[in-house]
């Protein structure tokens, strides 16, 4: 009965704050598996997916959808409190032209599980925790492309709108991205790891130069999430022998934070129409991790389903561990969140304070 209501009131919630939102005439969501809802799908022969059992196990009829979750993600909830069902359908599911010609076309999602701002990361890529070794992972859409993939859609709008609508169009329209973690979390474990002090800031270059091609394609607006706390996950706590975050790597996110906040800056002082709001993804998990009991949650270092020590020693797969209280737990696999915690993330992004979200929260991108 308390979870009913929990649920009855936070969808209240979400209803009152999608009657107070400007107009948002479409989103267009960039990133890796933590916003993917099911393009590695599409990907023939791809190894980086989750469209099967338990995935998906508390998502509308129990159906595995792609998306690295029990349910839903952060970008269904961030399309939620824009006044969307969920997050628009992946670009590789869409028809081309036909797509976009349909009155109900409000966006498209590109983002793909593996991927990164690299173009090698996710190609090649370790399967994550110390017990596996390094295998072939082929078939993910890194950012170059889905930027590309962005332009035909671009071209698509210009030829069915014009280019005046079409910008009008684009400039009211949202651009979410989270990306960051693949290429952080595969530097730090390859043989040849590349100084932080190198690697970084060459990462923050290459994210600078896919902003610049989606702002030269019409966005405006933005909502970025940083690369969250990976130390945290269950597939790296293995590594330090008690269960603790993985420190070392914790330290590369929030130095990744601060190369983003300067970007950012940056990239507005010299666009005065660009608008931003950068969520600190490292501040939000910490401080769910150090204060549990506040948000409901009863484990904050075990995956909810898959397999070992942490149940982080395989993926969630149809025969893996999974845990009934669900929405109790911080992490759904041994690297992604539950929907409990996506839905919690989205709503800080929305409507969080400057410690979390600056230097606006995304709730306010419709009107910047």
């Amino acid at each position: 009965m308390a979870k009913y209501l929990v649920f009855v009131v936070l969808s209240l919630v979400i209803a009152i704050l999608q009657a107070a939102n400007a107009e948002v005439p479409a989103i267009f969501i960039l990133g890796d598996s933590t916003s993917d809802v099911g393009t590695n799908n599409y990907l023939p022969g791809s190894t980086i997916r989750a469209n099967f059992p338990h995935n998906g196990v508390d998502f509308p009829f129990g159906r595995a959808t792609g998306r690295f979750s029990n349910g839903l993600n952060t970008a269904d909830f961030l399309a939620k409190l824009f006044g969307f069902k969920r997050s628009p359908p992946t670009f590789l599911s869409q028809n081309g032209t036909s797509a976009i010609k349909k009155r109900s076309f409000r966006g498209i999602n590109f983002s793909s599980a593996g991927s990164g701002l690299l173009d090698a990361t996710g190609q090649t890529t370790l399967t994550s925790t110390k017990l596996f070794s390094w295998i072939e992972q082929k078939n993910v859409v890194p950012m170059a492309e889905q930027v590309y993939q962005f332009s035909a859609v671009y071209n698509d709008l210009i030829a069915i709108k014009g280019t005046s609508e079409t910008e009008e169009f684009l400039s009211k329209s949202l651009f979410f991205i989270s990306t960051g973690s693949n290429d952080i979390l595969g530097n730090y474990h390859s043989n040849n790891t590349i100084p932080k002090e190198q690697f970084l800031p060459t990462l923050g270059f290459v994210y600078e130069k896919h902003l610049r091609n989606l702002v030269s394609l019409g966005a405006r607006k933005f909502g970025i999430v940083s690369v969250p706390p990976v130390g945290c996950c269950p597939s790296q706590r293995l590594y330090t022998g008690n269960g603790d975050c993985l420190e070392e790597l914790n330290d590369q996110t929030r130095d990744f934070f601060s190369i983003m906040d300067n970007l950012m800056r940056n990239l507005s002082s010299e666009y005065k129409d660009i608008k931003y709001s950068l969520g600190n993804a490292v501040e939000m998990t910490i401080n769910v991790i150090q204060n549990p009991q506040i948000f409901k949650f009863t484990d904050v270092k075990t995956a909810c389903c898959g397999n070992g020590t942490l149940n982080a020693e395989s993926f969630c797969t149809p025969t893996a561990n999974l845990c009934s209280n669900r929405h109790e737990y911080l992490f759904w696999d041994l690297f992604h969140p539950t929907q409990a915690a996506s839905m919690l993330a989205a709503f800080t992004l929305y409507g969080g304070e400057p410690r979390f979200v600056t230097p606006i929260n995304f709730s306010q991108l419709p009107e910047a």
